[in-house]
């Protein structure tokens, strides 16, 4: 989609699609993981985050939309890494957004423009444009890949889901 927040060369043969949500426990226990393997495989493949904020999630969304609104200003590959690696912090909250503006702070985005985004029709559309995508491909919960357009079982650690990419970037011509 075009509204995908993507790392990795555009002409990559692998791709690789997340379906995440911010508040996500699970998604949260891949992140480290993801990193690993972007370091790793990131010059042959193409990754693209999505965002599949569950309902059962307050924060979820607003995580979403903090995201977007650093992204931007283009922070948003900053902004998602602090968002899972804070996750315990903010995930638990009755309003994360002080939280949320404190990231905001620490990227050294422009505050004013950080809340006018944060609460724009146009990004609330992007964001449910991402959900409506997951839920047409009856997606089983989050976190949820796609390698090459296939669904993918979630692998079991990083070196199952290293293996898997091995083989799909050793296939790429």
């Amino acid at each position: 989609m075009t509204t995908d927040w993507v790392k990795g060369p555009a002409g990559a043969k692998t791709v690789l699609i997340e379906y995440s949500d911010f508040q996500c426990p699970a998604c949260g226990s891949y992140h480290p993981i993801l990193r690993k393997l972007l370091a790793e495989f990131g010059d042959r493949m193409r990754f693209a985050y999505r965002h599949f904020p569950l309902k059962q999630h307050p924060n979820a969304e607003p995580a979403a939309r903090a995201a977007e609104a650093a992204g931007r200003q283009g922070k948003f590959w900053e902004m998602h890494d602090l968002l899972f690696e804070g996750q315990s912090t903010w995930s638990d909250l009755a309003d994360a957004e002080g939280i949320f503006d404190g990231y905001a702070r620490r990227l050294g985005l422009d505050l004013a423009r950080f809340h006018a985004d944060l609460n724009s029709a146009e990004l609330r559309k992007t964001i449910e444009e991402d959900r409506r995508s997951g839920s047409r491909l009856n997606l089983p919960g989050t976190p949820s890949f796609f390698l090459n357009g296939t669904l993918i079982l979630n692998p079991e650690g990083y070196d199952e889901f290293r293996k898997i990419l091995q083989q799909s970037v050793r296939q790429d011509p």
